[in-house]
């Protein structure tokens, strides 16, 4: 009898990381220097930002930038089993994890060391920005899961996250939005994508410029930076340069929180036969 419980696959198989070409390698980095996409250096992709997709849960979220596509549900507040110390203020507990299609290269069920790292850095990113005094004791829950990774993943985890929270009707102090730059010595690449992340590593070795990745959390309203991220080898100029494109690109960004979230309070009133005024 056939195993109808086994899934049939073929026979053969092939490696779709056969099928992409690799990007030229430009031999000089200055401020010629052209997007694989065609973007300016200072231009964000296309955003597309919604709230109230998963149902059976508290909060959530979907958020598209061209390629990158992260889905984030929130659960809670709800007591925390086997606490014996008393806390005034509540906790977030953020779980950050790639699905196992969302790279070019499949990853694994198990959470390795990269998403424990960027579950760390959004639970950090947005204590200041959640009243975690108005539910002591308990605990908020918020899963991101990327389910494609087209680059600046964790910048737009972090919009998408903040976005769930506040659709989860959880008080906050403010959101909280997320940018990447990529640094080319004085030129920076906003909002970068995959390819351009893997093109600058390449040129990273050939160049003598200092090159890094700078990664801000900013809360817009009260004009505070809950997280900041580093990589490479930048120098103060360079650091800095980064870090303001990184604060117009949030700003710039904040409209589109503002307009999803004043979105759905509206669909919820009126599923709930209530008047949108």
């Amino acid at each position: 009898m056939p195993d109808t419980k086994r899934v049939p696959g073929p026979e053969f198989t092939q490696p779709y990381q056969w099928f992409y070409k690799e990007k030229e390698k430009p031999k000089t980095v200055g401020k010629k220097f052209k997007r694989p996409d065609g973007r300016k250096p200072d231009e964000l992709r296309p955003v597309f930002l919604k709230a109230g997709v998963v149902s059976q849960s508290k909060g959530s979220a979907y958020m598209e930038v061209d390629k990158t596509k992260v889905m984030c549900a929130v659960y809670g507040p709800h007591e925390v089993a086997r606490r014996e110390d008393f806390q005034m203020n509540g906790q977030l507990r953020c779980e950050f994890k790639f699905a196992t299609f969302a790279c070019r290269i499949r990853r694994q069920h198990q959470s390795d060391g990269e998403e424990k790292d960027y579950s760390v850095i959004i639970q950090q990113a947005l204590s200041p920005a959640v009243c975690l005094s108005k539910f002591p004791k308990a605990q908020v829950d918020i899963f991101v899961t990327v389910l494609e990774e087209g680059g600046s993943c964790l910048a737009a985890a972090l919009t998408c996250a903040s976005a769930a929270v506040a659709n989860a009707g959880i008080d906050m102090y403010d959101v909280a939005i997320g940018c990447s730059v990529k640094q080319l010595g004085e030129l920076s690449l906003i909002d970068p994508t995959y390819d351009e992340e893997q093109l600058i590593m390449k040129v990273k070795e050939d160049s003598d410029n200092n090159i890094g990745q700078t990664t801000v959390c900013l809360l817009p309203s009260i004009n505070q930076i809950s997280a900041f991220l580093q990589e490479g080898e930048l120098d103060v100029e360079a650091s800095v340069q980064g870090m303001q494109s990184c604060i117009e690109g949030c700003q710039r960004l904040y409209p589109i929180v503002q307009h999803c979230l004043l979105t759905s309070v509206k669909q919820k009133l009126q599923n709930g036969g209530k008047e949108v005024t």
